[in-house]
């Protein structure tokens, strides 16, 4: 069997794969070898200028960040940007959010234009927690975007600070005396708490030293955290919420472990204020516990954290854009390389480069081989050379382009064999007719026949014969070129099939053959009748021919599915199986014409449809046609969009099927 050569290949074998390969593969060397170079001669000086650069605009931005959460607005930030300049070495702006400008410390009269993007927001209620130098006294943490240092209404007074300082300095004092080594530490909002040597409460167990006189809030404290809890339960309300009582360090619940504020982590956890708020004591319970759960406590964890951000907003500076690079306007300096450096990726460009051009050169030359033998194959035909073949090299592209032209120059090659014997077959044809007709001519000019009218009808017969050659060779060129025109009606094929046998009945009672009709009357299809009358005359007119005396031919019509398979061959009882009232099928309407004469062999069987054909090889009148006839009943078929087929069985008959769309072809026009 032939094999199917426009099956897709797999990719690894594809021409379109190996490339693809070769590409990836030189691609992949050119960006390692980049990276590479690149790694090897700027890393080091991207570290030292990232490091010192990190480090400059993280210090840069904890000190207005410091500043702006001490501050209720911007006004008298320029000497602390100025002090940062001149620290850093670098340009430092400061603009509203609108980049109106707030502080610069740039020096020129005309100072260059800002980048697009700003460095950083300074904003004490949302800090970049990247950028941010937290100190490890703060709790600010990861999940805590406020800064430590915006403590607002929770800032003590000057009394209470020295009232809370004296009781840290006695608890500290004790915690001494008892060898547990302790320290105070003032938190932004001035509230001191006694830290221990290891950070270790456990340690001061046991001991007459009480830190709990630090735990109460003082006056300050309590009427900020009512202030807050009043905002938290507001927001609370707005979700249908019940309010809750947070204690002095924004915990709420019983048992809770503390934990940050404004993160998003769900939990009945207390979130912790600025640290001076943290050394506060819990606010005494009022409520019964209550149970929350998960998504009440992410609900307060987000309303305390609203809350928080509200009551804050008033006590530090707005936000502001914070924008940091050189002199020169340039956001991040740069370096410039060395000439090894210079060296080293020049020489490793022109590596790359010679690899990338081999790698190429060998992939086009694979690539352009087999054309040129494509090519010069395509010439030997154009100057003649019958059958032109190019190796296969392979089962890729290139090879399926070979093998095609290959089955193209071997197809053209038997092409042109059939057209040397169609012109060999339409001479013979064409001139037997001629013959006689021109030794009758001269016969009767020579006066050696008469012109009676035998003569003249003999005469009459080869014309008639050299015409139906001359229509059928038309027929065929005009459905080659696809202008074979029809003109469709509803037909009756029962009717068709008795005019074509009422045609062909006086040379059947001649030969001694019988002719049988079997359709109903309800088998229509739409068709040209002309046409399609002339392309069953043929089958019979062939089935005739080869049929003994005695023998019978039967036409029969029925729709697909409503008999089955076609009956057995010169059966009559099959016959009968599609007999009047058969209507056609919704899909197809099958012409059957069935012989019971010497039949086709099996190995002739596929070319009975090829012009110029003929099962018998002779020549006569009674056997010997034109070899058009069958080539022309195929045409006509497919025109109206149906197929042909035979069978046969020698020595006992054939049949030749039709099958025709009751709806006629597509595209085609049917008469209403």
């Amino acid at each position: 069997m032939r094999r199917d050569r426009s099956s897709r290949v797999p990719l690894r074998r594809s021409l379109l794969g190996r490339l693809l390969g070769v590409s990836a593969l030189v691609a992949a060397c050119s960006v390692a070898a980049t990276a590479w170079l690149a790694v090897q001669t700027t890393s080091g000086a991207i570290k030292q200028e990232q490091g010192q650069n990190l480090a400059a605009d993280a210090r840069i931005y904890d000190t207005l960040l410091g500043y702006a959460a001490r501050h209720r607005t911007w006004d008298g930030v320029d000497a602390t940007v100025r002090e940062l300049a001149e620290q850093s070495g670098r340009r430092v702006a400061l603009t509203t959010q609108s980049r109106q400008p707030l502080a610069d410390s740039a020096t020129a009269a005309t100072p260059p234009a800002l980048p697009p993007e700003a460095s950083a927001v300074v904003d004490p209620l949302s800090v970049d927690t990247v950028l941010a130098a937290r100190s490890t006294e703060g709790q600010g943490t990861a999940a805590d975007r406020i800064d430590p240092r915006a403590v607002g209404p929770f800032l003590l007074p000057a009394a209470e600070r020295a009232a809370l300082r004296r009781t840290a300095d006695r608890n500290a004092e004790c915690l001494n005396r008892v060898g547990v080594a302790a320290d105070v530490v003032v938190g932004p909002s001035g509230r001191p708490r006694v830290q221990m040597v290891g950070n270790d409460p456990e340690r001061a167990l046991g001991t007459r030293c009480d830190p709990s006189d630090l735990d109460a809030p003082t006056r300050t404290e309590k009427k900020a955290l009512t202030a807050l809890n009043e905002l938290a339960d507001a927001c609370l309300k707005r979700q249908d919420r019940g309010g809750v009582r947070l204690n002095r360090d924004l915990s709420w619940g019983e048992g809770a472990v503390t934990v940050p504020v404004p993160g998003p982590l769900p939990a009945p956890r207390p979130a912790p204020l600025p640290s001076d708020a943290r050394e506060a004591g819990p606010a005494p319970a009022v409520e019964p516990p209550r149970e929350f759960t998960g998504e009440d406590d992410r609900a307060i964890a987000s309303c305390v954290g609203t809350a928080r951000s509200e009551q804050l907003s008033s006590y530090v500076a707005s936000p502001a854009l914070l924008f940091i690079g050189d002199e020169g306007g340039a956001t991040v300096p740069g370096f410039d390389l060395s000439p090894a450096n210079t060296a080293k990726i020049a020489g490793v460009a022109a590596l790359v480069l010679a690899l990338t051009v081999g790698a190429s050169v060998l992939a086009g030359a694979r690539l352009v081989r087999p054309l040129h033998a494509l090519t010069g194959a395509a010439q030997r035909m154009r100057d003649g050379e019958e059958h032109a073949s190019v190796p296969v090299s392979g089962d890729d592209e290139i090879g399926r382009l070979a093998a095609a032209f290959n089955d193209m120059s071997a197809h053209r090659a038997r092409l042109e064999e059939q057209r040397k014997a169609m012109v060999s077959d339409v001479a013979h044809e064409l001139r037997t007719p001629l013959s006689n007709i021109r030794g009758w001519l001269e016969a009767a000019q020579d006066g050696l026949a008469d012109p009676d009218p035998a003569f003249v009808s003999s005469l009459l017969e080869e014309a008639v014969q050299l015409q139906h050659i001359i229509d059928d060779l038309q027929d065929l060129a005009a459905a080659d070129a696809g202008v074979l025109r029809l003109h469709p009606e509803p037909v009756r094929v029962g009717e068709l099939l008795t005019q074509v046998a009422a045609a062909h009945q006086a040379r059947a009672e001649t030969a001694g053959v019988t002719l049988t009709v079997v359709a109903g009357a309800g088998v229509v299809l739409d068709a040209d009748p002309v046409r399609l009358r002339q392309a069953v005359g043929n089958l019979v007119s062939n089935a005739v021919r080869h049929t003994p005396a005695d023998g019978t031919v039967t036409l029969r019509a029925y729709g697909d599915g409503s008999c089955g398979a076609g009956p057995e061959t010169g059966s009559e009882s099959g016959a009968g199986s599609c007999g009047a009232g058969s209507e056609s099928g919704a899909g197809e309407v099958v012409i059957e014409v069935a012989d019971t004469g010497t039949g086709i062999p099996a190995a002739d069987l596929p070319y009975v449809f090829d012009r110029f054909w003929r099962a018998e090889k002779s020549r006569s009148r009674r056997t010997g046609g034109s070899g058009l006839g069958l080539a022309i009943v195929r045409k006509l078929t497919e025109a109206h969009g149906g197929t042909v087929s035979a069978t046969s069985t020698e020595g006992k008959g054939s049949t030749f099927t039709l099958r025709l769309p009751a709806g006629g072809p597509d595209g085609m026009t049917t008469a209403s």
